[in-house]
């Protein structure tokens, strides 16, 4: 199965990592910054209405590559000026040809929270996402036991990070709420299968208690989706390949907005 395939590729690189960087020193480093962050990604959620999480990536495994010409620090700065709340940038290179260079450098172009999205199996890819400059973390319940997303969301809340905590079923969501979950993401795409179903998250709305921020993510393309997004109670939306595509994002977003 690929998310097996992605985890294991990145169990990979994570040892590469450790060879260069080790786990003590990432830790140091993390350890030395502010953890008094107030927490804007989720900060952005709470507001009132839709928030939109607009994502950076070049490609995907069901996709193939998305965006051949990919001026990632100038989509970045588009998306912040033309009302995105928060920006998701992919980290992952060898599935979705994303690099924590990538999010390193749009940290220091953009004034609003990174999500590092990436597929989250060591405590070190928390650690680096601080380094780097992430406001959230990625974390998906499908690649962890309960007692490790336990100890990931209380280790990323104390580095004064978010962590989306993604689920796709109600098993998953069940799991993250007695992991201490603050906000849920529901993937519309089933990461075994890639198909995707909009009214996923919809379904499972009513199993996320009111007082968890939740996010929709994945298949999201027109205003009639975001509308009955917005009727089904999410208070943010991630919108990833439908911008990435576009090439007039400022008008797509509108549209998004209804605006």
């Amino acid at each position: 199965m690929i998310l097996d395939e992605i985890a294991a590729k990145t169990r990979e690189r994570v040892a590469e990592c450790k060879k260069k960087v080790s786990l003590e020193e990432i830790k140091q480093k993390a350890l030395s910054l502010n953890p008094e962050t107030g927490f804007p990604f989720e900060k952005q959620l709470q507001k009132k209405g839709v928030s939109f999480i607009c994502e950076i990536k070049k490609a995907s495994p069901s996709k193939g590559v998305i965006a051949e010409h990919f001026p990632y620090l100038d989509i970045a700065a588009e998306y912040e000026k033309i009302g995105a709340d928060c920006i998701s940038v992919l980290t992952e290179p060898d599935y979705f040809m994303g690099s924590t260079k990538y999010l390193q450098e749009i940290q220091e172009t953009v004034n609003i929270p990174l999500l590092r999205k990436d597929f989250t199996v060591d405590e070190y890819m928390i650690y680096e996402a601080k380094v780097i400059g992430a406001s959230a973390v990625l974390l998906i319940c499908s690649l962890l036991d309960e007692d490790t997303l336990r100890e990931w969301i209380a280790l990323s809340h104390s580095l004064g990070l978010s962590a989306l905590v993604e689920a796709h079923d109600e098993e998953e969501i069940q799991m993250a709420v007695r992991a201490g979950a603050r906000i849920i993401g529901v993937n519309n795409r089933n990461l075994n299968t890639f198909e995707v179903d909009i009214n996923n998250c919809i379904r499972q709305r009513r199993h996320i208690p009111s007082d968890i921020l939740f996010v929709a993510e994945s298949g999201i393309k027109c205003r009639e989706n975001i509308a009955a997004l917005e009727k089904g109670g999410v208070d943010g939306v991630l919108i990833g390949e439908t911008l990435m595509r576009s090439p007039d994002k400022e008008a797509t977003l509108r549209r998004l907005k209804g605006r």
